[in-house]
């Protein structure tokens, strides 16, 4: 064969889509028997996942999470990135934008259930939508780096949600005064020990939840650290989740 044609079958097939794998289609309950991951792994549950951004964030800001995400096993939109109207705007209103978002991905793909990952004070328009929908559309929620007890850095933000992070709001008392997410959700939290954002520290835990906390990723850093990816993607692919309550990681 000449080079010439060699040449042309190589400009074709990045087109075509390449001959890489295929994950196997889904079925209707939204799960795989076998997704191929990377070399040597395979990830045996598929649920699509829906990753929420933090105050002042968008979409764009969870590239990261998304990609990697993406090239551990889940299908070519199975993973989806919101980003809300208004970035700074209030819970109240994000957890509507939240609930749109997981019936859209429930509509994409077929599935009857997602899971979220819920990146600072997008965990608190997560809660927010799951205490006012309730958990039956939502397999398992993680939490990074979210202010679930307010934060003093809220004295340096501004919009709707500045209020509602503030230590004492009224947002964050009705917030906790039902459990942390429905019976039938599975939560997890992850922090890291050199947030600024999140002040005291301790507020990015939910009593009973299994919690990580990790050293050292900054704030923003938790979307891009290799422990934390490494963390959402076993918690999201296990068989059974570890009981309620369980503390791991250095304190």
């Amino acid at each position: 064969m000449s080079r010439r044609r060699l040449l042309g079958i190589g400009l074709l097939l990045p087109l075509l889509g390449g001959w890489g794998p295929v994950a196997p289609a889904p079925d209707a309950r939204g799960e795989s028997e076998a997704l191929e991951g990377p070399v040597g792994t395979t990830l045996r549950r598929s649920v699509p996942v829906l990753l929420v951004p933090g105050w002042f964030d968008t979409g764009r800001d969870l590239a990261p999470l998304r990609i990697r995400l993406l090239s551990a096993g889940w299908p070519q939109g199975w993973v989806a990135s919101l980003t809300f109207e208004d970035a700074t705007g209030s819970n109240r209103t994000h957890a509507e934008e939240v609930a749109r978002a997981v019936e859209a991905l429930r509509e994409e793909t077929g599935a009857a259930e997602v899971d979220i990952v819920a990146h600072s004070m997008g965990g608190l328009a997560t809660r927010w939508y799951l205490l006012e929908r309730g958990g039956d559309h939502v397999r398992r929620v993680v939490f990074l780096g979210s202010p679930h007890r307010g934060t003093h850095s809220a004295h340096l933000s501004w919009g709707g949600a500045r209020d509602e992070m503030m230590p004492g709001s009224e947002f964050l008392i009705s917030l906790n005064e039902a459990a942390p997410v429905p019976e039938g959700v599975e939560p997890m939290t992850i922090r890291t020990m050199i947030d600024t954002h999140i002040v005291p520290g301790e507020s990015a835990t939910l009593p009973g939840v299994e919690d990580h906390h990790l050293c050292c990723p900054t704030h923003a850093g938790l979307l891009h650290d290799d422990e934390v990816f490494s963390l959402v993607r076993d918690f999201l692919t296990a068989e059974r989740v570890p009981d309620a309550g369980e503390s791991v990681g250095a304190d």
